[in-house]
């Protein structure tokens, strides 16, 4: 059993439950004689009747279970009560020590929080104190440097070290504690300062992506300053759409229904273009937890680091995770936070504005590498070098089309009438082994098995399913035989998706036959003294053995069919624009659809010469640098080293005057990978069947597969050769293989 809460449902439990005495609290004598008392507000409801008589039933519930993990979020906040140096149990923490006490060593607590510590002192004599249970710490330097989330700069505007500025509000009377009547001009140059960078980054990510909002947090000192810096942010020319104001005394000044609009609009801000600048207190402190924050401006005078760094924490949220952005983002680290450079772009970079009262705290994250300075010097400006490539006003001259072959001629699949005596048996250990290597009843030395001998129930797993008797076992192992996980166009994320709906119940009972008389060549009975366990062993890699068999019988029943007519399915290569690349590592070509294409920034020397070497070739009339995250089309399935199915794009598409050429560059290490071996026998299937296809679908032209080494190609080029000497050389056919697609 899983249960989320917020910390609301443990408030008010005591460990010792007992400890508050009746006659000293009349409240409690009350409680005890009428438990249910409706509230003011809601009148005689029922649901306010059952929520305070139920009230605290839960941790009741949670105190009586056998055993318990809690995961403990922000958990800071149960340590942040502290008296003389005592550190003093919030409520919170009272009530997981009620349901705790009568547990043992069946419970465990474990806590999460960025900031696992208390501050004490300021200035020099400002100290932390670290929570003493502290067992992993994944701090933010570590986090940024793996690009999990966005790089952190302190942008150091001449402007703030230049003028002697206050950086409180201004007050009526005492400094402190007088009534807010206005902004000082630290705190406007402050705004004007985010508002600038906010401006830059809005015209450039648009350019890029229409979809990218970058929004301005502006964190102000108390709830009395907001609607100051919403009114001056006014006279700025922004209007009222573009700012949303929230803190803590909102929710009391709003319609229940206004609230809940406010929160929905707050929260949804990444798919908004509007609001551009929010404005709070310490509402979005924990828990807003949207990804386009890209400025922060600390108008909070408060020295406490604690407090600016859960600010900062509200835009760590990575706002362009898409494949093309990886290799301009991980230089940028590499220029700011080892090399001490300006960034060169401001793709996932938040902003902070400095505040001098933070100087301390942001020393210390500079010299340790975790943060860089931006002075406004920004090299190549918010995007660097990414581009938008569209299609050029010719591109019908170049376009070409990847098939899909819905139906291979009236394609129908015979029924299943395999002979199993056709599929090879287990021979790494024998079966008296396996069976010694476990007992009835007993747990199986395997990752993430738990066994309940209670009621005889197992769940075993592996890297590739659980499984709780045989019978589930045979309906997991069909499910892996018969799916393949792909990418769908429209939303971009990974889904799985039938390979074959027909037949199951006749391979349902292959599988079965297979595992009872000839996957360890005699007659084995998976029911006797739960011998299907065996089945499941770790490191004996017997059901990866199984799904290898069984997935090539699928793959060969999918061959054996009846032909009339094909269908095929043209996806034209220009549908899909534009393409995002980087300026610096793409080049201008004439023959293909595309104002520029890309090649790799790391070692992509070998596709760069490759793509100019096609483009001057007379003998090539068009060619298309696939691009594997975009043109999800052009992929052809093959199954991995594992058994399993993976899908895999070619590098290039080359037309000539009779031929297509699908080309697979490599450099010479990878050439005899597993993978890309099984990569190659796959693509050579796939132009098999599409030479297959009437002359007229291929528009006469017969496909071929070229896998190219970085060598071989520049010593041929050297020579003077063409595409159709390198075809010749580096062609991939039936004679470079023996054996079939599943021979691993």
């Amino acid at each position: 059993m899983i249960a989320i809460t917020n910390w609301h449902l443990l408030m008010g439990k005591s460990e010792d439950d007992s400890e508050v005495n009746p006659l000293q609290d009349p409240s409690g004598v009350v409680k005890d004689i009428f438990p249910a008392r409706p509230g003011i507000s809601a009148g005689n409801s029922l649901e306010t009747l059952d929520s305070a008589y139920f009230s605290g039933g839960e941790i009741e519930y949670l105190a009586k279970l056998d055993d318990l993990v809690v995961m403990n979020d922000e958990a800071h906040h149960i340590h942040e009560n502290k008296t003389a140096g005592v550190v003093q149990e919030v409520e919170w923490q009272k009530s997981l020590s009620y349901i705790a006490k009568d547990k043992g060593s069946s419970f465990i607590q474990i806590d999460f929080s960025a900031t696992p510590y208390d501050t004490t002192g300021s200035g020099q004599k400002r100290a932390k104190h670290y929570f003493p249970h502290i067992v992993v710490d994944f701090d933010l330097k570590d986090a940024i440097s793996l690009g999990l989330v966005k790089m952190i700069t302190i942008d150091k505007r001449k402007e703030l070290s230049s003028l002697e500025l206050d950086y409180k509000a201004i007050r009526d009377g005492d400094e402190n504690k007088g009534t807010v009547i206005g902004l000082s001009d630290g705190q406007k140059v402050m705004i004007q300062a985010g508002l600038k960078k906010l401006e830059i980054l809005e015209s450039e990510f648009t350019k890029i992506d229409k979809t990218k909002y970058p929004k301005m947090l502006i964190m102000c000192e108390d709830t009395t300053v907001v609607p100051f810096v919403v009114e001056y942010l006014k006279t700025l020319d922004l209007s009222d759409d573009d700012i949303m104001g929230v803190h803590s005394n909102k929710k009391g000044e709003l319609k229940p229904d206004e609230w809940l609009n406010l929160k929905q609009k707050l929260f949804n801000v990444d798919r908004l273009a509007k609001p551009k600048v929010i404005v709070s207190v310490l509402m979005l402190r924990e828990g807003f937890d949207v990804s386009n924050v890209c400025v922060i401006v600390p108008l909070r005078s408060s020295r406490a680091s604690i407090l600016l760094e859960q600010t900062i924490g509200r835009g760590l949220r990575l706002m362009f995770r898409e494949p093309e952005y990886i290799d301009i983002k991980k230089e940028n680290l590499q220029n700011v936070l080892i090399k001490k450079q300006p960034p060169k772009n401001y793709l996932d970079v938040l902003s902070i504005i400095e505040h001098p009262a933070f100087n301390e705290f942001y020393d210390e994250l500079i010299a340790e590498g975790t943060i860089g300075v931006d002075e406004g010097s920004t090299i190549g400006g918010a995007l660097g070098d990414m581009i938008n490539v569209e299609l050029k006003e010719n591109y019908k001259e170049y376009d070409m089309y990847f098939p899909y072959i819905v139906q291979s001629e009236d394609e129908e699949l015979s029924t299943p009438n395999l002979d199993i005596n056709t599929l090879a048996p287990y021979t790494y250990h024998s079966i008296e082994q396996l069976k010694s290597w476990t007992t009835k009843g007993e747990v199986f030395h395997s990752q993430e098995m738990t066994v309940k001998t209670n009621f005889g129930d197992y769940t075993i797993s592996v890297d590739l399913f659980k499984a709780q008797n045989y019978n589930d076992y045979l309906v997991k192992l069909l499910e892996q035989v018969t799916t393949t996980l792909g990418r769908t166009k429209a939303q971009g994320h990974s889904r799985k998706l039938p390979l074959m709906q027909i037949n199951q119940p006749q391979l349902l009972g292959i599988c079965d036959a297979y595992i009872k008389t000839k996957l360890f060549n005699t007659n084995f009975n998976p029911f006797e003294n739960e011998n299907w366990r065996i089945l499941m062993l770790k490191g004996a890699n017997i059901t990866q053995h199984i799904i290898k068999e069984i997935s090539r019988a699928v793959y060969e029943m999918q061959n054996e069919t009846v032909s009339n007519k094909a269908i095929v399915e043209k996806n034209y290569f220009s549908s899909i624009t534009p393409l995002r690349m980087r300026e610096k590592f793409s080049t201008e070509l004439v023959k293909t659809i595309y104002e520029r294409a890309s090649y790799p920034p790391n070692k992509g020397g070998f596709e760069k010469a490759f793509l100019q070497f096609l483009d001057s070739d007379t003998k090539v009339l068009k060619f298309i640098k696939i691009d594997e995250f975009k043109h999800l089309f052009a992929r052809v399935f093959y199954f991995r080293d594992d058994g399993l199915m993976g899908w895999y794009s070619p590098d290039f598409m080359v037309e000539t005057k009779d031929d297509i050429y699908l080309v697979e560059t490599k450099s010479d290490k990878d050439l005899k990978d597993a993978n890309v071996k099984q990569k190659q026998k796959a693509t050579l299937n796939f132009v098999q069947n599409v030479n297959k296809l009437d002359d007229e679908i291929r528009e006469f032209k017969t496909w071929h597969y070229l896998l190219i080494g970085e060598t071989q190609f520049y010593s041929l080029e050297k020579s003077g050769a063409d595409i159709e000497d390198l075809a010749n050389s580096a062609k991939v056919n039936e004679a470079n293989y023996s054996g079939s697609l599943f021979d691993i």
